[in-house]
Formats: structure tokens, sequence, C-alpha cells
């Protein structure tokens, strides 16, 4: 049974001591085919800004750069300025941890080398080239007009993590499922060939494929999820940092909130997701070791992206998406804790992204009877639902 909106308010304004952390699109931004066209709603965020530092945001999305959610605020905004002066950019991680910025857009980037950033600059333009050529193959017919109208959606030139996204090109030929599955599979020769081209310059241990949605991984390598009649299953492939992963990022925001009210960090002040212990178990050991319960936060958690699919070769449960590490993380500490950690879902399906979504009690491809990850909420009609209880949470602070 889940909570009411009204329950979890009460829950989290009778604590003290909180942290909310939250992805961005699906959540607050809805999902769109052309990641240019995104919007973010103005009420929202000078509702983030009430709650200062209880608030982190925790995406694989970028702060900065043309692509970067910093654009959407300002032009919800409708001002350059405003922003920086009144703190209203979102604070928190992007690029799945490696790309750190406060409420005034002061940005770092821990963790990070300077020939990785140097290589990752070069990506979306090798993405371009090889997809140019794939398409030309695959559909032959497409005038030069249109394909490179399609490619310039596809390729999102991001600075920490250049994407490949193609929501625009599966809607070319959705009503080919084969054909999806195929420009799958194209996009994951394309990334593929990117991660053997970094070995070229010494950088053998850098950089991994983040597949959204996926599920879950196998060998070291997450694991793509086909296109079926009712979705497209991985419509996006990062080209990402090794190590940038949310549960990861997730302690590197506690070390952060911990240290503004204590003035010590936890884990030390060079702690970042490079760093940062590979296992559930051993982050929450670390924490364990190096939080004292007085100082632990209760914490929201606050997804979109979570996959649950049988396998019916071995009878097995593939679990993945990028929301669900940090969401069971979150679960997980507060048993440890014994606080009365949240954790919530949003639908975030619409007519543009096709996605499993929860009907009532039916969580068909997101959660699975033997999960361990449980919600105590659910957003129904994805981030105009949920910017509306944000906005009555907010009102408390």
């Amino acid at each position: 049974m889940f909570k009411t909106k009204e329950e979890v308010i009460d829950t989290i304004i009778n604590e003290k001591n909180i942290l909310i952390v939250q992805d961005l699109d699906g959540v607050c931004i809805p999902l769109v085919q052309d990641p240019l066209k995104r919007e973010i709603n103005k009420e929202y965020v000078k509702d983030v800004s009430r709650l200062k530092e209880k608030f982190a945001v925790l995406t694989c999305g970028e702060h900065e750069g043309r692509r970067g959610v910093n654009r959407l605020v300002e032009k919800a905004l409708n001002s350059k300025t405003i922003a920086k002066e009144s703190g209203f950019y979102l604070p928190g991680l992007a690029a799945c941890g490696v790309e750190y910025q406060d409420r005034f857009s002061n940005l770092s980037y821990p963790g990070l080398k300077n020939s990785e950033i140097n290589f990752l600059a070069e990506v979306p333009k090798m993405m371009r080239s090889m997809l140019t050529h794939e398409l030309k193959e695959f559909l032959p017919n497409l005038s030069d007009e249109l394909r490179n109208k399609l490619i310039d959606v596809a390729v999102c030139d991001t600075r920490f993590t250049p994407t490949l996204n193609f929501n625009e090109i599966f809607s070319f030929v959705k009503n080919d499922f084969q054909k999806v599955k195929d420009l799958q599979l194209i996009m994951q020769k394309i990334m593929n060939s990117l991660l053997e081209n970094s070995k070229h310059f010494e950088l053998d241990n850098s950089f991994y494929l983040h597949l959204m949605p996926n599920l879950g991984i196998r060998d070291g390598k997450e694991i793509i999820k086909y296109s079926t009649q009712n979705e497209f299953g991985t419509t996006d492939i990062q080209f990402i940092i090794k190590g940038a992963i949310k549960e990861a990022g997730l302690l590197l925001l506690l070390n952060k909130y911990i240290a503004n009210k204590t003035g010590l960090y936890p884990f030390g002040e060079n702690f970042n997701v490079r760093n940062a212990p590979k296992t559930h178990n051993k982050l929450i050991e670390l924490c364990r070791d190096k939080i004292p319960s007085d100082q632990m936060p209760m914490l929201i958690g606050v997804g979109d992206t979570v996959t649950s699919v049988k396998d019916n070769k071995d009878n097995s449960w593939l679990r993945g998406g990028s929301d669900r590490g940090f969401l069971t993380l979150i679960q997980r500490l507060g048993k440890s804790y014994k606080k009365d950690n949240q954790v919530l879902f949003v639908n975030s399906c619409n007519d543009q992204v096709l996605r499993p979504r929860i009907t009532g009690t039916d969580m068909r491809g997101i959660s699975d009877p033997h999960d361990d990850l449980k919600f105590n909420m659910v957003i129904n009609d994805g981030p105009k639902e949920y910017i509306k209880w944000f906005k009555q949470l907010a009102s408390n602070f």
C-alpha cells in the first residue's frame, strides 16, 4: 500500500534533518523526443530555492553547456542573471556524479582528469561521423536534409556525458519494431567503437556506457532493453566517466551536506565518485563507519527510471534503470540507521516517450513481487503532478 501525498509530506516536515535527492528528466522535466525542447517550470525552480541545503539533484544530465539544465532555468525565469543573483539554479550532482554545483552555479568537477575532459570534447564529432555512415546504409532513402535533422537531435554534445538519443529516429520507424531493434544495435555498435577508441589514448579504464533504460548489469556491462510492441526499450546510451554512478553520487552529496552542517567532511574533503566504494554493502559500511546516527539526515529519493523484466530462460528477474541504485541505497540506509527514508516514483511515460508505468497495483516492467526496492509513494500523472506536490511540500519551509 502506497502512502498518500499528504502522509509523505507529514513524514518529511516532522523531521528537522532532511535531504531530498531528486532525479530531473521525467521527474520535474517532462520527457521529450528532442532534449533541446525540454522545459522546466518557473514556480518549481523558486520552490526548490526555499529548501536551500535540504535539496540536491542527482542526474545523468548536466548543469552547464547549451543542453544543460541551467539554460532551462534561465529560460523559465526569462533572465540570464536572476538565477545567479538569487540562487535559483538547481544544486547538486550532474553527469551522474562528476559535475557539482551550488544554488549560484559555482561549479566543480570532483575526480576528473584533464586527459578525460579533452577526449570527451571529441566524442560528439566521432558520434556524428559514425551515425551519418550508419544511417546512410540503414535508411538509404532519407534525404540529406532529413538525415541531418535526425542526427542533430540524436547526438547530444554534453560536456561530460556525450549521448546518443534515438527517440526521434525511433519515432521515424515506430511501426516497425524490428527496425527499432536494429537501430538499437547500431547505437550500441557506435558507442562500443568509442570505448575502443579511448584505449588508443591510454584511457582504458576511464569510461563506460550507461544505457537508459537498462535491465541491470551482467559481466560489468549494462544490459540493453530491446524494443517490444509496447515500448521502445533503451532509447539513450551515454558515454560516461567510469565510477560515475548515482549511488556513489549519493554519498558525495551526503559528504557535502554534513560538511555544510558540521564543518567536517565525514569521508574527507577529496571524496568523489571515482574513489568511492563500488558496492551497496561497502557504501553502507562507509556511512556506518563515518556518519553518526544524529548526523545522518532522513533521505527522500525521487526517480522515474526503474525497470524489472522476467528472464524466462533462467526464471530470474533482470532489474535495472538509472535511478534504481540510488533509490535502493536510500531505502537500505533508512533501515540501517532506523530512519523513515522515503522513496518516491514518478510515472514519466507520455505520448512522446513510451515507458512502463505503474497503474494501480500493476507494476509490470518496473518492479516485481520479489523486488527489494519498495516505493512509499507513486506520482501517477508525471512531472505536472509531481511539481504540484512539491509546491505543497515547499510551502512548509
